[in-house]
């Protein structure tokens, strides 16, 4: 009867060694506790994942399968991380989602916002022959509510992800400035990885994404830390684009080069685009700056 004793209280020496371990690492500097937490996010998630790659052979219904299980286990590590390495118990709270009456209105100006900068533009290339208007079709509506939901699911997971907590690590140590510099700058990488003809073909969309990641952080410090209008404006980006793509709502000029209307089919990688996106950030970089006015010198940011 005394073994099982003495194993049980060798197993919670264990345990709170291994308690130790995970506290020590809030001593880190950010980069290498990013990292550890994507390494701790990926052991937990290669055990499932492995097996669903093995079985299932549609690429398609393989990621439809990980990924959620991926967003899921997210979720829960930055729960355990937070409790762990910072003692707080509101992690999604700290990282911007706070009640919806406020995230909700910004959520839906966020939305207009990225809905009318993409018809906006395609409006404008229409006006100078850049593209084609082609008919409705009837199930336009079916288009725009699938939109909606995917567009505003994906920007959740991705401004959580990006303006959430990844901007709390870098800003713990660093100033708001290097960390916005620093996650939009990620952000672009990470959205920009593929073979190297494709990143020379669609060239224009680095710059397109470094200039949204800056306008998504701005949005965040714009309305006091809250992300709901990054995810609104970048919901609203990704929206648009799915109706008027899905919805065959448009079709390039042949004559005309894809610099002009979109690499790959993507309106913002294109030079009005880029335009159009960094005229959008220097107005939310301004609404931060006047949000900044009436903070304390010490706390202002210049970037």
């Amino acid at each position: 009867m005394a073994q099982p004793a003495i194993l049980q209280h060798i197993k919670g020496l264990a345990k709170l060694k291994s308690l130790a371990r995970l506290k020590s690492l809030a001593k880190l500097p950010a980069p290498l506790r990013i990292v550890c937490f994507l390494l701790i996010l990926l052991l937990c998630w290669i055990p499932i994942a492995g097996p669903i790659a093995l079985v299932v052979a549609d690429q398609n219904l393989e990621s439809l399968l990980t990924m959620p299980i991926l967003y899921l286990e997210f979720l829960v590590l930055i729960q355990v991380w937070n409790r762990l390495l910072y003692n707080e118990s509101q992690p999604l709270h700290r990282y911007g989602l706070r009640p919806f009456s406020c995230n909700g209105r910004n959520l839906l100006a966020g939305l207009c916002l990225g809905w009318g900068t993409v018809f906006g533009l395609f409006f404008l290339e229409g006006e100078l022959g850049w593209v084609q208007w082609l008919p409705v079709s009837a199930t336009l509506p079916r288009i725009v509510g699938e939109a909606l939901l995917i567009s505003v699911l994906l920007a959740f997971a991705e401004e959580l992800l990006f303006r959430g907590w990844l901007f709390n690590e870098l800003e713990r140590d660093y100033s708001s400035s290097v960390a916005t510099a620093t996650s939009s700058l990620i952000f672009a990488i990470a959205h920009f990885i593929r073979p190297l003809s494709e990143l020379i073909a669609a060239w224009l969309t680095f710059p397109a994404l470094l200039i949204l990641g800056l306008s998504l952080a701005w949005a965040k410090r714009a309305t006091g830390g809250q992300i709901g209008l990054s995810i609104g404006i970048h919901g609203g980006l990704v929206g648009g684009y799915y109706i008027l793509n899905v919805g065959n709502l448009i079709h390039p000029v042949a004559t005309v080069p894809t610099w002009l209307t979109g690499m790959n089919g993507n309106p913002l990688a294109s030079f009005p685009g880029v335009i159009t996106l960094g005229v959008m950030a220097i107005g939310l970089r301004q609404l931060m700056q006047v949000r900044d006015r009436g903070k304390p010198r010490s706390k202002q940011q210049k970037f």
